[in-house]
């Protein structure tokens, strides 16, 4: 059986060519849904409810490339950006998990059935094989076509039936280097009917047009990856008026583009909070919301109550606001994380806090002395095990390790080093 399973890849690639169509009476018809699914009474809006924006189309966009035109320094380094990289075509270069034989495969609770990892000349497949069976494998096998992610973390993939958008039941982690179920799947068993709603898409893409619920896309207005305009609204007028005969002044209302650090503190958090404050219930209909606008007037967050922790993923913006450096001024995600650059090793960040705090001040500083100055995040947001984030695979419980974003005293956050 484990040649058999080396040599996965070659044996099954004939069968994935003659397409995945042949294979779908597997697939049940079974439509997932969820408190945040977006419902077409909420597309359409009731007689006593206007909505506040309309989402932008897209004729308002000037896309990155215009961005970059002027914003050279930005857009060169945001282009590393985990934000930038957030979502993407699938290609050989941005599936980052491994094809070849005895490594494309995930074996399951269920001793008959395996996922296998299929890089084919027409593309990239995920594949359910039965292998009771070898010459007669009963599954099916779907296309990655997007990949969301930017792998600091791990992947996960989507695939197209007609303009229905639906998830893969295989992801990509990072940590351990290899492929998992999807989290939320159930191990050993077969599910590629996972749809994706717009909500998704809010906060792992720049603009798509949603064409009906709960998950169907025109395929070809996808603008994936967090893009320029994301935070800074459609920009396509901006570019225009920057390129007249007679540019607006800086700083004007004439420049037609919005810069966060001129926001008010709320609506700075806002940015964020969009899609680093969970998922929310939504108001208006997706992309309705632009940066400047009042969150909660387009989407419903409930915060966990006092007593209870916040999950290291999920409301990452809730968990800060209930930290005293937040609480005593203005700081906001934007005093560490500058969303242009690429992410910081976890002791660059300390830089931060030490903008504020003495390191002599630190409680371990008489022990650890000088090395103490780099050691602030580990100690005071260390790194926890989500339990909202995590993968049942071969009888395994995954957690993904994620840090913590309520700055506070962690007696038993040890650094042992």
């Amino acid at each position: 059986m484990g040649g058999w399973l080396e040599d996965t890849g070659n044996w099954l690639l004939p069968w994935v060519r003659r397409g995945a169509e042949r294979a779908r009476w597997l697939l049940v018809c079974c439509w997932l849904t969820a408190p945040w699914v977006f419902s077409q009474d909420q597309a359409s809006g009731s007689a006593e409810t206007t909505a506040l924006h309309t989402p932008p189309p897209a004729s308002a966009f000037a896309g990155d490339a215009a961005c970059a035109s002027c914003h050279e320094k930005e857009a060169a380094e945001y282009l590393l950006s985990p934000h930038h990289l957030d979502s993407a075509a699938a290609t050989a270069k941005t599936i980052l998990g491994n094809f070849t034989p005895g490594k494309n495969v995930v074996r399951t609770g269920n001793p008959e059935l395996i996922f296998a990892m299929i890089a084919a000349k027409d593309g990239f497949f995920q594949s359910a094989v039965n292998i009771a069976d070898a010459n007669n494998p009963k599954g099916m096998a779907e296309r990655f076509d997007i990949v969301v992610g930017s792998g600091r973390r791990g992947q996960t993939y989507l695939y197209w039936k007609d303009n229905a958008l639906f998830e893969l039941p295989i992801s990509y982690w990072t940590r351990t280097h290899e492929w998992i179920n999807s989290p939320g799947y159930p191990d050993g068993e077969v599910h590629f009917n996972r749809p994706i709603i717009p909500r998704c898409l809010e906060c792992h893409a720049t603009w798509f047009e949603a064409e009906g619920p709960p998950n169907l896309f025109a395929r070809d207005s996808m603008m994936l990856g967090i893009g320029c305009e994301k935070c800074h609204g459609p920009g396509r007028e901006h570019v225009e008026r920057e390129r007249s005969a007679h540019p607006p002044a800086a700083g004007s209302a004439e420049v037609a583009i919005v810069n966060p650090a001129r926001l008010s503190h709320e609506r700075q958090m806002d940015v964020c909070a969009l899609c680093h404050a969970g998922v929310g219930d939504p108001i208006e209909p997706p992309l309705s919301w632009r940066p400047g606008d009042v969150l909660a007037d387009y989407l419903k967050i409930t915060p966990p109550p006092p007593d209870q922790p916040v999950d290291v993923h999920g409301n990452q913006v809730n968990a800060l606001e209930r930290s005293k450096c937040y609480t005593s001024g203005k700081l906001s995600c934007s005093t560490c994380h500058n969303v242009h650059e690429k992410q910081q090793n976890v002791d660059a960040f300390s830089t931060h806090c030490l903008g504020c705090h003495e390191v002599k001040a630190c409680g371990r500083y008489r022990q650890m002395g000088e090395a103490i100055r780099t050691k602030c995040v580990e100690c005071h947001m260390p790194e926890g095990k989500s339990q909202g984030l995590h993968s049942d695979t071969e009888g395994q419980m995954l957690r993904a390790q994620l840090r913590a974003h309520r700055i506070a005293i962690y007696p038993e956050a040890g650094l042992g080093r």
